[in-house]
């Protein structure tokens, strides 16, 4: 266990990660956010290493992408196998939520992949595109 795995008088049991987690899969906003306020932490990592964020993004949820950034998730964060929401958006060349995440100052060089070698690996030119119209200097 770790801190995002703790709540306020112990440890988040592995049923209500699991629960949680097929909210963000499901793309379950409000009922998400619910268990968000109940105490859940925002960036609750599961055996694997995801956030709701990373699995929301995945599973292409623009809606519940949009609420977990708005609320605070961690944008750059990276799972156990190296991935990261940005990632995960450029895999599913889903435009909507790379931009999402970008514009939420998620880092596109993170992971075992950057976000470029993805797009380019994959054959994504527009991802590539979006990935480098949103360049930090």
């Amino acid at each position: 266990m770790n801190e995002n795995t703790q709540v306020p008088g112990g440890a988040i049991s592995p049923q209500v990660i699991e629960g949680v987690f097929g909210l963000a899969r499901d793309g379950l906003t409000v009922p998400l956010g619910e268990m968000i306020d109940a105490g859940v932490p925002l960036n609750v990592v599961n055996p694997r290493g995801d956030t709701l964020l990373i699995v929301a993004a995945y599973q292409q949820h623009p809606g519940t992408v949009a609420e977990l950034l708005r609320r605070g998730a961690d944008a750059s964060a990276v799972n156990a196998m190296g991935q990261t929401a940005i990632s995960c958006a450029v895999f599913r060349d889903n435009e909507p939520i790379l931009r999402l995440l970008l514009e939420a100052d998620a880092d596109p060089d993170l992971g075992t992949h950057r976000g470029v070698a993805i797009a380019d690996q994959f054959g994504l030119p527009r991802m590539r595109e979006v990935i480098e119209s949103y360049r930090r200097d």
